[in-house]
């Protein structure tokens, strides 16, 4: 590909915008007036010219205006407005602190940002969070969980009870990319999914972006998670924790030099293990096995100046499974998990040009360990990351948004490496196997104010992907056998592709309150997710793209009519959506991990295609004494593979027809509130037999069609109360009491079903009966929270 056509496109379109550009220029920043944490999405606009503009990650904002006066006002939902009168005759810093209310009106909020945003922005299927919302819902054993709260968008699919795993608009969960301060996460659950890794006292924002994904997002076909954690507070010390029935968390923050350098370190753990050990007999059989996970978050930042700001953040997180037999003499160890470390350097060249460079180590490691008497069996497999990134965002003026910028990232693959011992004779299986890619992307979007009426964002993604050396080729030949191998040396390129991604995000304004938007997104995926279950388990394998396994290729065309009401008091909207993915990756039948140890992972793999399509309806309060959303998803997603089904169309795993969400939250005083979570789903698709005979004395099912078979339907409500007592004037901490009821009305859902047989096949009177397995009744828990 060549990129001369592309670094062409950014020059004519900042060259363009810049004719444009006004005399002066108002930049500055906007923070949080306790904390010093900088406010993502503020909106800063002037009322006279209906112009303004929102602050990014970072929180900087830039307005360039003709001469003149001007009153300024600066928002965000749950904050005091700020109006300030200027003249503009020359450029002017204007950083402003905006101080957290206590108004009833505005505490309970879903959503933190410019008030209209959902009528007047260009982008579609976009959600933002702040964590104080999440925190007042209904938690899963009192843990609140920011995957747990996305699944309850319309669009968003959970990958069934009590997981984390979630699925964007058809899309695996490979598909989406999540980041946790830039960094990439690639398993992002505890418990084998049924808890995130995401603490949720050292988070800030969440934005997903399901539809509409602009150029500086890209390497996933179906969504974008970007977490930003918190800063720390840069002006006083602050503790703050909790304690559960299962886990307890804390957190420090506070300056190192006041509104110059803040830190902020948080951990969690799980105590289950800790508190079941003292009642197992020294006598048990499984005495010593049990679970627990952990995971601390820190940052600092560092303000050298008002143009250069350094921020550090780190993120590492273990799970830890054991099961011992003492009278087999029979140990396993199972440890998985993530870290990850990032480096963000931002600086303002001026008031129009805002820079963000970034280094960035992700790591996400599985092993499994058995030991029995004088037999020792390994397995392990993870991916690293090595990231660099640039990231420009160019202001010339109030109707332009651009943002350019490049992205580099060497890849380090470990499928399944397997090693054994047996007394003093260590085997090596198949030796410590790694996959090396480089994986490059260079970007240009602007959001372009044509008309009052007419924005657009548009924007390209060039992107390049290289396998590379050393690799060994394993050749079979027709009966499945090892005939030939072809070595490359180490830097030899093995695979490449090449792929230009066109984005597209439109908005027609019928007037203030009502919008139409559209949007036309194409993405690459060079990188997949091998998994054999429906959901995201440890033991799934990442794989790069080869000479084998083409790039996953998604487009998808969405339709939107957007209406608030009542002074931006309730949002709505109605969003339609086609995708279409091609090249998507499965283990064939009958393949499992683990098959490709002294092979190529890819050997297993068969590749087809799958299609998606639905309506969301959304309606939501956003302030108020009570508030919350409802949301509804009618969709279809099914898949295509020449070696799964005979070829033929069927459902995916995670297909569901109807999916309901019912979310409200009731202020009843300043110290007293009341959520309710409602959902409704229809039922898992699964492959069941159809007809058992007997064949040489053996009994030999005969399976249906794949997923042909839907479960029953799947609901549940929750409910929760959190207190905060009065401080007194004696007390100087400050708590709050969350009791929750994880499905109230104790409801038995399937998480899957299994067949027993009974009688005698000889006598005539054998009988196969089904059994659901449901996990979790109704389950209640309480959570201490404090702060001083």
């Amino acid at each position: 590909m060549n990129y001369r056509i592309l670094l062409t496109i950014i020059f004519i379109t900042i060259f363009s915008a810049n004719i444009f550009a006004q005399k002066f220029t108002i930049s500055g920043y906007v923070k949080d007036a306790n904390t010093g944490e900088d406010l993502i999405g503020a909106s800063v606009f002037v009322k006279s010219l209906s112009k303004g503009a929102s602050t990014n990650t970072y929180g900087f904002f830039s307005l360039t205006l003709e001469k003149g006066t001007y009153e300024v006002s600066a928002s965000f939902i749950g904050y005091s407005d700020f109006t300030k009168t200027i003249t503009l005759d020359k450029p002017v810093k204007l950083n402003i602190s905006l101080r957290p209310t206590s108004i009833a009106t505005q505490t309970v909020v879903v959503t933190g940002e410019k008030s209209d945003q959902n009528v007047s922005g260009t982008q579609m299927g976009v959600v933002k969070m702040p964590i104080e919302s999440i925190k007042t819902l209904p938690a899963f054993m009192g843990e609140v969980d920011i995957l747990k709260t996305i699944q309850l968008l319309p669009g968003v699919q959970s990958g069934g009870e009590g997981n984390t795993g979630f699925y964007v608009r058809g899309g695996g969960p490979d598909q989406n990319l999540i980041l946790l301060d830039e960094a990439v996460v690639y398993n992002a659950s505890h418990l084998f999914g049924f808890f995130s890794v995401f603490n949720a006292d050292a988070v800030k924002n969440v934005n997903l972006i399901k539809g509409g994904m602009p150029a500086q997002y890209g390497g996933r076909l179906s969504s974008v998670l970007d977490i930003s954690m918190k800063d720390g507070n840069s002006h006083k010390y602050e503790v703050d924790g909790g304690i559960g029935i299962i886990s307890s968390r804390l957190t420090v923050q506070g300056p190192i030099k006041k509104d110059t350098c803040s830190f902020i370190v948080s951990g969690r753990r799980t105590y289950i293990d800790v508190l079941v050990e003292p009642f197992v007999k020294k006598t048990a059989k499984a005495k010593g096995s049990g679970y627990y996970f952990y995971d601390l978050n820190a940052k600092l930042n560092y303000k050298f100046s008002d143009k250069d700001r350094l921020f550090i953040s780190g993120y590492y997180g273990r799970d830890v499974f054991t099961f011992k037999r003492s009278d087999f003499g029979f140990n396993v160890e199972i440890p998985w998990g993530n870290a990850t470390t990032s480096a963000r350097w931002n600086h303002l060249f001026n008031d129009k040009l805002f820079v963000n460079t970034t280094a960035v180590f992700s790591d996400y490691q599985f092993s499994f360990g058995a030991e029995q008497n004088s037999f020792e069996f390994k397995l392990f497999s993870g991916i690293t990351d090595y990231n660099a990134k640039v990231d420009f965002t160019y202001l010339p003026n109030v109707i332009h948004n651009i943002k350019f910028g490049a992205n580099y990232t060497y890849h380090v693959f470990r499928p399944s490496s397997v090693s054994a011992r047996i007394g003093d004779t260590n085997y090596d299986v198949s030796g410590i196997i790694k996959y090396f890619a480089h994986d490059a992307a260079i970007y240009i979007n602007d959001e372009f104010d044509i008309t009052e009426r007419y924005k657009i964002s548009y924007g390209l993604r060039g992107t390049t992907f290289i396998q590379v050396g050393p690799f060994d080729r394993f050749i079979k030949d027709e009966f499945g056998i090892v005939s030939d191998t072809i070595h490359y040396n180490p830097g030899e390129k093995v695979a490449d592709y090449q792929r230009l991604e066109p984005r597209l995000s439109m908005r027609y304004s019928l007037n203030s309150k009502s919008s139409f938007k559209a949007s036309y997104t194409q993405n690459y995926q060079y990188i997949h997710l091998a998994s054999i279950s429906s959901v995201s388990l440890p033991t799934d394998l990442w794989v790069p793209s080869s000479e084998l396994v083409q790039p996953q290729y998604g487009t998808q065309y969405s339709f939107g009519y957007f209406r608030n009401f009542k002074d931006n008091l309730y949002e709505t909207s109605v969003e339609l959506y086609y995708k279409d993915m091609k090249n998507q990756i499965a283990y064939k039948d009958g393949a499992l991990p683990g098959d490709d140890i002294g092979q190529n992972a890819d050997n297993s793999f068969t590749f087809g295609q799958g299609w998606s399509y639905g309506i969301e309806l959304f309606i939501k309060k956003r302030y108020g004494k009570t508030t919350g959303w409802i949301g509804y998803t009618l969709s279809e997603t099914t898949r295509k593979f020449a070696e799964i089904n005979n070829g033929e169309i069927y459902p995916a795993k995670y297909d569901r027809r109807h999916d309901i969400s019912f979310i409200a939250t009731h202020e009843f005083t300043e110290n007293l509130s009341l959520s309710l979570i409602w959902v409704y789903a229809t039922g898992n698709a699964t492959t069941l037999a159809i007809g058992r005979y007997m064949i040489d004395g053996r009994i030999v099912n005969e399976y249906g069609p794949r997923n042909s078979y839907r479960m029953v339907s799947y609901h549940r409500g929750d409910i929760s109360l959190t207190w905060i007592p009065k401080k007194s004037k004696e007390r100087k901490v400050e708590e709050s009491w969350n009791f929750s009821i994880y499905n109230f009305y104790n409801r038995y859902n399937p998480y899957f079903i299994y067949f027993q047989n009974e009688g005698n096949i000889y006598e005539g009177s054998l009988q196969t009966k089904a059994f659901q397995v449901s996990l979790f009744p109704i389950l209640p828990s309480i959570t201490w929270n404090f702060k001083f």
